[in-house]
């Protein structure tokens, strides 16, 4: 589709364009160990293992689960996909819709607060009380907010049934079957569960037996893995049948690297993590392309930093040259977001993330997919969404209208800013990081208190594009900025990239990196949900104060 012309799903004949993902897909798998381990027992006593998290060889995936890609009315709402399998389950008994949340406490009074409030510690009959006894909101709380790991060990005791050993230490978690009869973990109390494996003071042998041994989360396979060192271990796993069509991976902070905090990554931490983004994007890309069997690499599960670079420059000529013959390319966009921190409140509401030990996300985008209409019959194919997608169509309007190219003048404005005040004694700079390759700044306009981006100040607008000094800027700089932000108090962060499309022949593009913050005391209302950020700071007082906590 031209750029000139808007992605929308309607059509100007007056229907609902909609689009229909059917991914099958082969993934090189690049781990190099695996970590065999013994997850706990069902009913009977026979082990469950994690063995399938650990498959030999390329894995093919074939008819993985469908989504629907549905543009937005409004191409600046991007676009929605809802999961076929879940909305099938779905439509055959609509009546149960529910907001899921935590569920409400009885209305019944409770014994121990009565008597708490009454200046007693025991009942009436003298019998002492127990965490049990406790309302579940004041559990969820002291679960989410305690940083006393022995309180933490008796509240995880109720939320799931654990394997111990002589010690009384868990080994494990014990399983039962669901009512399809199909094994499922044995918890007590799903939410307690999950905020108290996600409390970084919940001590860690208590993490590993809950959510940490590969396999405990589910069957995901793990498909790369990044060492350095004794300190550094990464697993990069695959995630099937995700809400991004044709799959994405994750990679995570091994069971062996428990990181939970921004505060305890090390250099070689972010440069795995990143690592693992940038392996897998190129060689599925040459795998899709057709031409790994023109790469050589010496091991077959480790690319080394020097393979990496001859792999990406390998996949740039092919696409190149596929470019010029006017054909199309398996994938044109990447994905990649970060969210860091994890809460969740009493009242049922999961505020941020799903998993706060750290592990970021990342995905590639096929050019196309297949329209339906209505009545389900294929049509023509409609491209696929990317944010990059929106810059790059805002870019070209504005060339277009003021005859100068978007990022090389923001660049320009960025370096010559002035302070709304006027005030000539205070910083008025809004870089507060910058190298031959990269610049950190907070922009002009934050759409959130905190707001601090990474943009490639030279002409690299995707990873693709991005040689190893660029990427080696890149990272430090993630690290740099997530650091920053949690030295300055940041629980809550959600970063993702932008970029532009492979195909994408505008070199002002640059690539670039968001970073936002939640704040404690308005984490979204509906001023943000309109595009109206409201702060109460001038950027350039919060560049000098982020400048100075990365100093500290």
């Amino acid at each position: 589709m031209k750029q000139d012309i808007p992605r929308t799903c309607i059509d100007p004949s007056g229907v609902f364009i909609c689009a229909l993902h059917q991914p099958s897909y082969k993934v090189v798998n690049l781990r190099q160990t695996d970590a065999l381990a013994v997850l706990g027992h069902d009913s009977d006593g026979n082990a469950i293992n994690n063995q399938v998290n650990f498959p030999r060889g390329d894995l093919v995936i074939n008819n993985a689960s469908k989504v629907y890609e549905i543009p937005n009315a409004f191409p600046f709402w991007g676009a929605t996909y809802i999961l076929y399998d879940h909305a099938e389950q779905f439509s055959k008994d609509p009546e149960r819709f529910r907001f899921r949340r935590c569920n409400e406490e009885s209305g019944k009074p409770s014994p121990l607060l009565k008597d708490l409030l009454n200046g007693c510690l025991k009942g009436s009959n003298e019998k002492a009380y127990s965490l049990k006894d406790l309302p579940r909101s004041v559990l969820l709380s002291l679960a989410q907010t305690s940083r006393d790991p022995e309180l933490l060990k008796a509240i995880v005791r109720l939320a799931c049934k654990f394997e111990l050993d002589s010690n009384k230490d868990p080994v494990g978690v014990k399983y039962e079957n669901d009512r399809q009869g199909r094994l499922k973990l044995a918890l007590i109390d799903q939410e307690l569960f999950e905020v108290l494996g996600n409390n970084i003071a919940c001590p860690d042998n208590y993490k590993l037996a809950m959510v940490l041994i590969p396999g405990i989360q589910g069957s995901s396979p793990i498909v790369g893995e990044y060492t350095s060192g004794p300190q550094t271990h990464i697993w990069e796993y695959l995630r099937a049948d995700s809400y991004v069509p044709w799959g994405h991976y994750a990679s995570n902070m091994a069971h062996d690297c428990v990181r939970y905090r921004a505060a305890e990554l090390l250099p070689e931490d972010v440069t795995g993590l990143r690592y693992l983004y940038y392996q897998r994007v190129y060689i599925q890309m040459a795998l899709n392309l057709n031409i790994t069997q023109e790469i050589a690499w010496k091991d077959k599960n480790t690319i080394s930093g020097p393979e990496l670079e001859s792999l990406r420059q390998a996949v740039m000529e092919e696409v190149a040259k596929r470019l010029e013959k006017g054909e199309e390319l398996p994938h044109t966009a990447t994905l990649w977001g970060w969210n860091y921190g994890f809460d969740f409140s009493p009242s049922g509401y999961r505020l941020h993330a799903s998993h706060q030990q750290i592990h970021q996300q990342f995905a590639l985008i096929s050019p196309n997919v297949k329209s339906i209409d209505t009545e389900g019959t294929d049509s023509k194919s409609i491209p696929t969404y990317a944010v990059g997608d929106q810059v790059a169509h805002f870019t070209a309007l504005y060339e277009k209208a003021y005859g100068q190219p978007f990022f090389k003048t923001y660049l320009r404005a960025i370096r010559s800013n002035k302070r709304l005040d006027k005030k000539k004694d205070l910083p008025s700079s809004l870089i507060v990081h910058e190298d031959e390759n990269v610049m950190i700044h907070v922009p002009k306009a934050q759409r959130f208190h905190g707001e601090v981006q990474i943009m490639t100040t030279c002409q690299v607008g995707n990873v693709l594009e991005a040689g190893p000094e660029v990427r080696n800027s890149l990272d430090q700089c993630i690290r740099l900025v997530i650091r920053t932000l949690d030295r300055l108090g940041a629980q809550m962060v959600t970063g993702y990239e932008i970029s532009k499309r492979f195909n994408n022949p505008d070199m002002d593009q640059r690539l670039f990196y968001c970073f936002l913050p939640r704040l404690p005391g308005s984490p979204g209302a509906f001023s943000e949900r309109q595009e109206r950020w409201i702060t109460g700071h001038y950027p350039e007082d919060y560049a000098e104060a982020f400048r100075r906590a990365m100093k500290s």
